[in-house]
């Protein structure tokens, strides 16, 4: 079965008005399908694996966002959920996966993981998403915004040794749930890519061009 438009949902669901609105979109189906976002595929090998272990912390959000739920606002000061689907784990625990597997798979680094290699690691990869959301641009598209600011910190002596920001934004000429999930997915790949570059030049490995 084709999955409804978005915005064809939401018109009905707002014409309830206030809180039984909210209810009614997030009860709308179950169960929910559940998506998995994947680690960019097209970041380039390093010419050479650098002696340092770096641990990547599951990010801080928002309450809004601290939910296996796909985050989408109407307008700039409401947030609803998807009706038919969510994510396939919870968002930190999904992005910390991503970027462990994006800077694993650059073969830059000696050990990637959740946790410092004993005691203590070399650097540690902190830090925060504040934008994971599909804004509803009408009935028929989106955009999808992504912002995160990234710390790393040298687990020595905590010091913080360079800090981020990055941002996607992303238009989605459909409100279906797949189109907005594809879009997701190309924002992170996008993200993702800046944040691994640049986290690795902090450590001191330069990636080839793509």
């Amino acid at each position: 079965m084709k999955t409804a438009r978005l915005g064809t949902v939401l018109a009905g669901v707002m014409a309830l008005g206030g809180c039984s609105a909210v209810s009614a979109l997030n009860k709308a189906a179950t169960p929910l399908n559940a998506y998995e976002l994947r680690a960019p595929d097209t970041l380039p090998q390093a010419t050479r694996t650098l002696s340092r272990a770096l641990s990547v912390e599951p990010p801080t959000t928002s309450g809004a966002l601290d939910t296996d739920r796909i985050l989408v606002k109407p307008n700039a000061v409401q947030s609803l959920y998807l009706p038919d689907g969510r994510w396939a784990s919870e968002l930190p625990v999904m992005w910390q996966t991503m970027a462990l597997r994006a800077f694993e798979d650059t073969g830059a680094l000696s050990y990637v993981g959740r946790r410092p290699l004993g005691a203590v690691g070399d650097f540690a990869l902190i830090s925060e998403i504040t934008d994971f959301q599909a804004e509803l641009q009408g009935e028929d598209s989106a955009t999808i915004r992504l912002r995160l600011t990234a710390r790393m910190v040298r687990e020595s002596d905590a010091r913080v040794m360079a800090r981020q920001v990055f941002t996607a934004s992303l238009p989605v000429e459909s409100t279906e749930t797949l189109a907005l999930v594809n879009g997701f997915n190309a924002a992170s790949d996008d993200v993702l890519a800046q944040m691994v570059r640049w986290g690795l030049g902090v450590m001191g490995v330069q990636l080839p061009a793509s």
